[in-house]
């Protein structure tokens, strides 16, 4: 699964306005491959999920193409013990999430058909947690 080798901080404040708020100006154009998969709203997607997805695809093309994965997972989710009284201190981390924004491309892939493109990422788009759009290059340009 994805994770940083290693970071600054063990811990991070959750930063949710600045992070999520806005349309994506970076990383909203298809870069790599012919078609991609765009987050059509604002959220955390984590890392169990873009794996998820990405074995869903993956599978579905039957290890045809080439696949792209635009997120990563670089802030830690913090979280407290159930049944746990409140106070001290912050909860220890248990997973990763990627900040992500309206019109972000989260996935591409090259190298197969258009239909089997789109039906690889709508997998992909059941197994996340944001609503998501697929767009070819040729659409865009």
């Amino acid at each position: 699964m994805l994770s940083p080798k290693r970071t600054r901080f063990r811990k991070r404040q959750r930063r949710v306005k600045r992070t999520i708020l806005g349309a994506a100006t970076r990383g909203n154009t298809i870069a790599f491959g012919e078609h991609g998969l765009v987050s059509g709203d604002s959220g955390w997607v984590t890392n169990r999920q873009i794996e998820a997805a990405r074995i869903a695809m993956t599978r579905h093309i039957k290890r045809g193409g080439k696949v792209w994965i635009r997120i990563f997972p670089d802030i830690p989710y913090t979280k407290k013990p159930a049944e746990t009284r409140m106070g001290k201190g912050k909860g220890s981390p248990e997973y990763w999430v990627a900040a992500v924004r309206p019109g972000t491309v989260m996935f591409e892939i090259a190298g197969v058909s258009r239909e089997l493109a789109e039906s690889a990422m709508n997998l992909a788009s059941s197994k996340l947690s944001i609503q998501t759009k697929f767009v070819s290059r040729k659409d865009v340009a």
